[in-house]
């Protein structure tokens, strides 16, 4: 029984510092709660058979069922996986001889009474933290020789003295466990020292991943924030060359009298070089108008000219007030991203289309904006449930989805995604609220 008390906390230990060590370095294919039951039931396997206590046979299964966990629930290949298995079994197997050598050198008699709990108990406790500090320095290491597709910190790397520092104090533990004969209370004080001891290095290795992903995640907001920026200023650009085109059509007229009074004068060269120089006028340039407010139509514009070129039937019907209370920087993000998604879908579709339609519900204050695109497979057919991308970066993928939700949550919105396998269609449907 106390075997097995020892064989679960070391297997709990061993799952936390594998779940932590592949959520540092790769990228999941399923969800959190998925991976969780797969790594909690390979592991109670391995529970299962340590109490036959084969080392050989645990050592073994302990390298296969990680190859499987990671392989399967990370976007690795075999090999790749195989590498980190046999890391992950290695650095385990010589931390349990290095907590073994440092015991059996300054502590020789403290193993004697191995089938006791608490020196058991000690011992696999100094072992763990071992393996965590290992563990952490490679994760540490490996993030830092990664492609640089993201940044990292290297301050935290000095987070590497804690877990360090408390193999240090273990080895006080099993020194002072060694030359005094401590009281049963005192016994269960070391050792429930030692297991606070470890999860404050669990914790503490959890958080600092925690807020690096935070902060990855806060830097493409930025960044994304500073493109949907400059976008605004280019579409307040394409409604200041509309703008410009009507003034120069209300001022035709003048513009034909200037051309017949050269007439009258016979100046052929120079109504020839006025001519030419309203032809050639950026504001004579054709804008198609697709709503009343100026800046949605210049995106819609500037998507429709993109879907006919991409041979993409584009249809709007933006009804009249429905987007006035969205502010310019909400409405490029919200419709250039529903658009990118809508066009990223249906480019590679046959006789595809994209439709956008807005209106308001009647005697509410809600608005409800709907796009329903082209679509040659379903996009939730990833095992999590997640959409896939056919993006080549896939470390980008999912900020727009992400910008299209803030904006919906800011106006007290609600999204629902879904696809029609009757129509090949996606279907995105977004109620805001005014």
């Amino acid at each position: 029984m106390k075997n097995t008390v020892c064989y679960l906390f070391g297997f709990l230990v061993e799952a936390i510092i594998l779940w932590q060590y592949s959520s540092s370095l790769f990228s999941a294919k399923n969800r959190a709660r998925t991976r969780f039951i797969v790594l909690c039931g390979l592991y109670f396997i391995m529970f299962f058979v340590s109490q036959y206590e084969f080392i050989w046979l645990n050592t073994a299964l302990y390298f296969a069922l990680n190859l499987i966990f990671l392989v399967t629930q990370y976007d690795l290949n075999f090999y790749t996986g195989l590498f980190h298995s046999s890391t992950l079994t290695a650095v385990m197997g010589v931390s349990e001889l290095i907590a073994y050598g440092i015991t059996k050198y300054f502590a020789p008699h403290f193993l004697e009474n191995g089938r006791k709990f608490i020196p058991l108990f000690i011992f696999s406790v100094f072992s763990k933290l071992i393996f965590f500090s290992v563990i952490y320095i490679l994760t540490h290491l490996m993030q830092n020789h990664e492609k640089s597709r993201k940044q990292y910190d290297k301050s935290a790397f000095l987070l590497v003295f804690i877990p360090l520092t408390s193999v240090f104090i273990m080895h006080i533990f099993v020194i002072i466990g060694e030359a005094f004969s401590l009281s049963s209370s005192l016994d269960w004080m070391v050792t429930a020292g030692a297991v606070f001891l470890l999860i404050s290095n669990l914790l503490m290795f959890g958080i600092n991943q925690y807020h690096q992903k935070k902060n990855e995640e806060f830097t493409q907001m930025q960044l994304l924030l500073q493109q949907e920026s400059d976008s605004t200023e280019y579409y307040e650009m394409l409604r200041l060359q509309n703008e410009n085109q009507r003034i120069l059509i209300h001022d035709i007229k003048k513009h034909l009298q200037s051309v017949a009074m050269l007439n009258e004068r016979k100046e052929h060269d120079k109504i020839e070089a006025y001519i030419r120089q309203l032809i050639l006028s950026s504001d004579l340039k054709e804008v198609s108008r697709l709503c009343e407010h100026e800046l949605l139509n210049s995106i819609l514009c500037r998507y429709m000219q993109q879907c006919t070129k991409n041979h993409i039937t584009f249809h709007a019907d933006i009804r009249s007030g429905t987007t006035d209370f969205i502010a310019d920087n909400d409405l490029t993000s919200l419709f250039c991203n529903l658009l990118d998604n809508a066009m990223e879908a249906a480019g590679i579709v046959p006789d595809s289309f994209i439709e956008i339609n807005t209106g308001r519900r009647e005697k509410t204050p809600f608005v409800v904006i709907t796009v329903i695109n082209s679509c040659r497979t379903n996009p939730f057919l990833d095992k999590a449930g997640l959409l896939c991308t056919k993006k080549s970066d896939k470390s980008r993928h999912g900020f727009g989805l992400k910008s299209i939700y803030r904006t919906v949550k800011k106006y007290n919105g609600d999204m629902q995604m879904y696809y029609n396998d009757d129509t090949f269609t996606f279907h995105t449907i977004i109620t805001l609220k005014q």
